[in-house]
């Protein structure tokens, strides 16, 4: 197996805005330099196995391949026992194709209901399973797995993360992955358990660098946050992070002229993606920083 140094090029394969920053947190300490599928301009291939592993191969082999550059894809999604494990690899096509996890969420709490399991003496048992798979054009590859157990509660709670968590409170916790901070949630979660056995096994003896707060705009979480609202609770903590960017930077105030011009454009668009999404990408469009 080839491992990475520090300063290897490494293509995260995904066009995932959520998966790539929340990768790209992980892999940032250690040196390497990370772009994304979508920022190269490659194609998402069709994801056409029926597992984790299949379908994270297919994305790391394509994005390699096209590249020249080793690639790291992830291919994960929640798996409910009384479901037999589904959604488990069609996890996003719940969310249909404006991958709204809001509408998803419902499926599953009607799923379930239908079955009757929604017994607040035994909560449905699920887990998240993440598999990242490491490529090289040569096409050597190598997998990676995390997972981490809970159950579900309805309604959905928190704002924070994005996807099911809201619904998914791990084992030994109260709060769902919605409620949790970040560094909470990262501490335990199933892609952060994949990737430890990533850097377990490729990085040699990387060890992790301290990284820097930005004292700039932290452009690429707040677009990665904004791609993937689907609740009312994500866009309020969505506006709260904002906020707190434009009183860091001291842009406390936005003129409301750029915030309607945003909001008009934002309505104009046709689009299948929530509205609580469509209303952030606009909030987070009209507190651009203006051209000197």
């Amino acid at each position: 197996m080839l491992t990475l140094t520090r300063g290897t090029k490494l293509v995260v394969a995904s066009h995932n805005k959520g998966k790539v920053w929340e990768i790209n947190q992980l892999i940032a300490p250690y040196g390497l330099e990370a772009v994304s599928a979508g920022s190269l301009g490659l194609g998402e291939p069709d994801e056409t196995e029926t597992t984790f592993r299949g379908n994270a191969l297919i994305k790391a082999r394509a994005a390699a391949e096209a590249s020249g550059l080793p690639a790291l894809a992830d291919d994960s999604g929640l798996e409910i026992d009384v479901l037999d494990g589904a959604p488990g690899v069609y996890s996003a096509n719940w969310a249909e194709p404006g991958r709204d996890f809001g509408l998803a969420m419902r499926r599953v709490h009607e799923a379930i209901d239908e079955k009757g399991e929604w017994d607040l003496a035994a909560a449905p048992r699920a887990n998240f399973i993440s598999v990242l798979c490491l490529a090289w054009p040569d096409g050597e590859h190598v997998f990676f797995e995390g997972k981490v157990f809970g159950h579900l509660v309805w309604p959905p709670r928190g704002g924070n993360g994005f996807g099911y968590d809201p619904m998914f409170v791990p084992e030994g916790h109260t709060q769902t992955f919605g409620e949790m901070e970040p560094a909470g949630k990262y501490a335990i979660s199933h892609r952060t358990r994949a990737f430890d056995a990533f850097r377990k096994a490729c990085l040699g003896d990387l060890s992790a660098a301290p990284v820097k707060p930005n004292a700039e705009r932290d452009v690429e979480g707040l677009m990665a946050a904004a791609a993937n609202i689907s609740t009312r609770e994500e866009l309020k903590t969505f506006v709260k992070s904002l906020s707190a960017d434009l009183e860091r930077r001291g842009q406390p105030g936005v003129d409301l002229a750029t915030l309607l011009m945003a909001l008009e454009a934002s309505v104009g668009q046709k689009s299948d993606e929530p509205r609580w999404r469509s209303l952030a990408k606009a909030l987070l469009a009209a507190t651009e920083p203006k051209a000197p």
